[in-house]
């Protein structure tokens, strides 16, 4: 029997600086923790991933670095990819945009669809900045959304409704690059997707998959019931993927370039040549339905603002070239998570960056934070109270109290060797039904990808060892009844071993610590049976084991006032 086979995408992190940490949250991170998971039941995965370099953002940025907007990228891509390994982000492969193989696929991707009727070149009404001197994209035109008067709504989106949008329908627009509202109406010449044409197909698309969320569907069905518009896919700009046709330059289209929402999605199969060009493997395998993708398990994960490019134009691509391309089939979106009720911003600079993050304290705290707060059902709100809160009580008090306690009394009274002698009593048979009950909790939570729910099911299972360790007393019942105190503590220990293994997705370097303490080595990326009785009864009697340091330390209010001094927010 063949292995499953796990394709797994989240959003590409856009060029211009590095990710703030609702980025993280949104996208990369419960990725990561998926692909874990799945990884450790032994599944097949293909976990995918780049850098989105194209597009006004960029050019912009590298001129305001002074760097040749190529350089810029390299350089950018660079220090994204180191930065998401030092947070233990355990991408297959971190691709761009940029690459041969994005701009070719991205071409032959047009030609398929113009093949078919789905392309036509329009005389397209553009927003000129005077002062700029040059057009604008849709996104570097801001003004009042006209469907729920937000300001500043962008171009191509309006991030309070979400609807989509034209900039030339924004009220009172001006210039994000100038903020001049010198602006005018100017003809120009663009390709468009008739994804009009393709509205039925499209929503037989998602009506085809339950097992997309809530909120992924709700805005799905938003944009279906509203009709899909024709989009634009060519810009007027210098930076991206050339215009050809069948190959050669179009004419009257020298100047121009596909738009950064038409090749980035594209970016997630050109990402899988460039793995298969580096590694040796077979991307076919895994994107086309006609050489065996057919057996894959496609899942994308994505903050809700990018919900819609996702369920409606890159299935529009996909869908209209007529091509076997194996399309999503779950499509894991989330929440927004806040800075105190406001959103971070990387053009602003508000809240924490990933960089800035890992300067304080360790990626397993972020991560663990991030995972335990995830923004599934509503948008949460980071704050540094709850933040310090929850790491203390959960990471030191709860998970980092049980590893210490059962590990430091082996060293004292039992040699550091795991004890023999005695059996299991009904204290013992009655955890593992519990730890059965939250193993079967937690693996739900994760097959489903309910990050948050299955954050809560780990710390269940943390607590339940400390509820253990206090009913038990080993340091008691050692007094009198040595036989007694060794099953609770090679029961312990058994438990100690079981907690790295279901942490490893979420906390991995934490967790290959735990696992190293009580000599269980690899076995930390494999996933635990269902049998509680079983996970309680693996380690062999005699192995030696040692208390690691402190795995975490608390967060103390003074740090907690230098940090909401250096990135904003109010402690106590």
């Amino acid at each position: 029997m063949s292995r499953r086979r796990i394709l797994i995408t989240s959003a590409l992190p856009y060029i211009n600086g590095v990710k703030h940490l609702g980025n993280l949250a949104g996208s990369m991170l419960p990725a990561d923790v998926y692909a874990r998971f799945e990884r450790a039941r032994g599944s097949e995965v293909l976990s995918i991933c780049a850098t989105d370099e194209h597009g006004t953002p960029a050019e912009l940025a590298a001129a305001a670095a002074g760097q040749d907007v190529r350089a810029y990228c390299d350089e950018q891509h660079a220090l994204q990819r180191d930065i998401g390994a030092a947070f233990h982000l355990s991408w297959d492969w971190f691709g761009r945009s940029s690459s041969p193989e994005n701009r070719a696929l991205t071409q032959h991707f047009a030609d398929a669809l113009e093949d078919n009727g789905l392309i036509e070149e329009r005389t397209d009404q553009m927003i000129y900045s005077i002062d700029d001197g040059r057009f604008l994209p849709d996104r570097y035109v801001e003004g009042t959304c006209p469907i729920c008067g937000f300001r500043p709504a962008r171009g191509d989106q309006c991030d309070n409704c979400g609807s989509l949008l034209d900039p030339i329908e924004l009220i009172e627009p001006y210039s994000a690059v100038s903020k001049s509202t010198n602006l005018e109406v100017r003809d120009t010449r663009h390709l468009y997707l008739l994804q009009s044409r393709l509205q039925d197909k499209i929503r037989a698309f998602i009506d085809s998959r339950p097992e997309f969320p809530p909120l992924t569907r709700s805005i799905a069905y938003k944009h279906l019931d509203e009709g899909l518009i024709d989009r634009g896919i060519t810009r007027d700009l210098a930076w991206g993927v050339p215009v050809t046709r069948n190959g050669r330059p179009r004419p009257g289209f020298e100047t121009k370039v596909f738009y950064v929402w038409f090749d980035a999605p594209i970016e997630y199969i050109a990402a899988t040549q460039e793995w298969a060009n580096a590694t040796g493997g077979d991307w076919a395998r895994w994107w086309r339905t006609d050489q065996g993708a057919d057996d894959v398990r496609y899942v994308e994960v994505m903050g809700k603002d990018n919900v819609a490019f996702h369920t409606v134009s890159f299935p529009a691509t996909l869908i209209g070239s007529g091509e076997p391309w194996k399309r999503v089939d779950v499509l894991k979106s989330f929440n927004w998570l806040n800075w105190y009720g406001g959103k971070f911003s990387t053009s602003q600079k508000r809240g924490v960056f990933m960089d800035a993050a890992l300067e304080i304290l360790p990626a397993d705290v972020w991560r663990w934070y991030l995972t335990a707060q995830s923004p599934e059902s509503a948008d949460s709100a980071f704050t540094w109270e709850a933040f310090q809160n929850l790491v203390n009580k959960d990471l030191a008090d709860v998970l980092g109290n049980f590893v210490n306690r059962i590990l430091k009394f082996t060293e004292t009274r039992f040699d550091g060797l795991i004890p023999e002698g005695g059996a299991p009593g009904p204290l013992e048979r009655t955890l593992a039904d519990e730890v059965s009950a939250r193993l079967a909790e937690l693996t739900s939570g994760l097959e489903g990808l309910e990050i948050r729910r299955g954050a809560q099911a780990l710390r269940a299972l943390w607590v339940l060892g400390n509820e253990y360790l206090t009913e038990a007393a080993p340091w008691t019942a050692i007094k009198t009844d040595r036989e007694r105190a060794a099953v609770v503590v090679r029961t312990g220990l058994n438990l100690v071993a079981l907690f790295a293994r279901v942490s490893q997705p979420f906390i991995p370097a934490t967790a290959e610590v735990i696992s190293a303490a009580v000599g269980d080595g690899a076995a930390v990326r494999s996933w635990p049976g269902p049998d509680g009785a079983a996970e309680l009864d693996r380690l062999p009697v005699g192995r030696p084991v040692k208390a690691p340091d402190v795995l975490f330390r608390k967060i103390e209010d003074v740090q907690l006032a230098d940090w909401a001094e250096r990135f904003g927010g109010a402690p106590g």
